[in-house]
């Protein structure tokens, strides 16, 4: 009986001692969190997070919603690449920053994604001066955004997005305002790029 309390005291001992070394010397949670929030494509990400004038941990925790920061996603309902644009917002977009005649097969190209879903983020969040809000007007598009305003559903100050009525637009802007926190955390203490 005694042998077994002294294995178990030592077994015991050894788990509290990985945890130790797992946990607190190398850190592990902070490098599993890094694993599933990452930081990739940062070339492009940092140079239109910059040009545009938004935070670059914002950008990848629009991507990490939208794609999983996979370049070939496309959803059913037919946005593509990694800010799961639709065409005719990014043929909009791409007329507004001088790209001429956009292939639809370029809107998979991560660098014109990442470009054009910045800048059209950039617009709303110019637009609507408040993040939740222009998460919502990515989501949704900018008409419902501002029919809900205007029937005050939600508020100029989002202190009401709870209050999103379509269900997939509602939980969009939690995850991603969510993703934003745990990306600045994660990573404002470091150089992203």
């Amino acid at each position: 009986m005694l042998k077994l309390v002294k294995t178990m005291i030592i077994i015991l001992l050894l788990i509290g001692m990985f945890y130790v070394i797992a946990f607190q010397v190398f850190d592990l949670k902070t490098i599993i969190m890094q694993k599933i929030y990452p930081i990739k494509y940062a070339d492009f990400v940092e140079e239109y997070a910059k040009q545009y004038e938004i935070d670059p941990l914002l950008v990848y925790a629009i991507i990490k919603a939208e794609s999983d920061f996979e370049p070939k996603a496309k959803s059913k309902s037919g946005a593509m690449g990694l800010m799961q644009l639709m065409e005719n917002t990014a043929v909009e977009v791409a007329k507004q920053i001088q790209v001429e005649e956009l292939q639809t097969q370029q809107i998979y190209n991560p660098q014109t994604n990442i470009e054009l879903g910045t800048c059209y983020f950039s617009t709303l969040l110019k637009k609507y001066n408040q993040i939740g809000l222009a998460l919502a007007a990515y989501n949704a598009g900018m008409g419902r955004v501002d029919q809900w305003l205007e029937q005050n559903i939600i508020s100029q100050d989002a202190s009401n997005l709870e209050n999103i009525p379509y269900k997939e637009t509602n939980m969009y802007v939690r995850k991603i305002l969510n993703d934003y926190q745990i990306y600045q955390q994660l990573y404002n203490k470091q150089s992203v790029s």
